[in-house]
């Protein structure tokens, strides 16, 4: 029997009357359901503290901009974010931000709780996925599978690091720079709670989506449904597509776009090459097997 035929075989015997199917994705969803609830139960206790976490980038922000005003060196905004240097002190007020709404906090808390049910519950997601698609894999696709589920919460994690340690930290240094000190006039940033938590969860997912990029293309090559000639043929049309997209996700500032597009112009030559790997296996193991015939 070839390796196809014993593919086929494997796959037949692993087929299931539709009542089956339907069966078990009810099971799976199930599970599912219990594990995100769960999940948000948890980060819904922790809303707090997930609060102050999310709320350090301004925080550094602002005591950086009390102390040195406008003019603080990017590399110097890191090293405090990632601890390589304290956060200086010196005789501003901490941080405050506001609310108006009498149960806007307890929807902020829940965005929160929903966003962290997502990433902790993704592991269980995944693997539920996985376990349901299985069966209708080939032996070489569930081996080649597998990797996506670890590099997806890998890239996406990524993503939302950038923007924590990176991204956010600037955007509220940009938008504290902007305030006014004049004889009798003055504006200052006192953003609300729940419009700081829109911008900082709308940034983590859509990097962490961002970064999903050569899981979806190594997936695609993967599938036969584009190859890295294609790809590397529309390159100027990607990075056209990749500007309009960080213009869109991304606060209206030219900064901020520059680090969505620059990682993501990155990642599409680093799926290329994935793709292009993908490929030369692929040939490999046609000209094994046509030696073999």
């Amino acid at each position: 029997m070839s390796r196809t035929d014993q593919d086929e075989a494997e796959i037949e015997a692993s087929r299931a009357p539709l009542m089956a199917h339907l069966i078990e994705l009810r099971s799976r969803l199930v599970v599912c359901v219990v594990a995100f609830i769960i999940a948000f139960l948890v980060c819904f206790y922790f809303a707090g503290p997930l609060y102050v976490f999310l709320v350090k980038p301004y925080a550094v922000a602002s005591a950086l901009h009390s102390v040195e005003g406008a003019h603080v060196s990017p590399i110097r905004l890191i090293q405090v974010m990632v601890g390589l240097q304290p956060v200086p002190t010196g005789d501003h007020q901490a941080v405050q931000l506001i609310y108006t709404a009498p149960l806007e906090i307890l929807f902020v808390k829940m965005k929160l709780a929903g966003l962290g049910a997502v990433v902790l519950s993704f592991p269980i997601l995944a693997w539920q996925l996985y376990r349901f698609v299985a069966p209708g894999l080939y032996r070489n696709e569930k081996g080649a599978f597998l990797p996506f589920l670890i590099a997806a919460p890998l890239l996406f994690i990524l993503g939302a690091a950038l923007v924590y340690y990176v991204m956010l930290p600037f955007v509220m240094l940009f938008s504290l720079s902007q305030g006014i000190q004049a004889e009798g006039v003055t504006a200052s940033l006192l953003p609300k709670v729940s419009e700081y938590m829109s911008l900082a969860t709308a940034l983590i997912l859509a990097f962490g989506l961002c970064f999903q990029l050569p899981v979806v293309m190594t997936l695609l090559g993967l599938a036969g449904i584009i190859s890295s000639k294609v790809m590397a043929e529309g390159r100027r049309y990607a990075i056209v597509a990749v500007v309009v997209l960080a213009a869109i996700v991304t606060p209206p500032d030219p900064i901020s776009q520059l680090m969505l597009a620059v990682p993501l112009v990155l990642l599409y030559e680093i799926s290329i090459w994935c793709v292009r790997l993908i490929e030369l296996r692929r040939n490999q193991a046609e000209a094994a097997e046509a030696a073999l015939g």
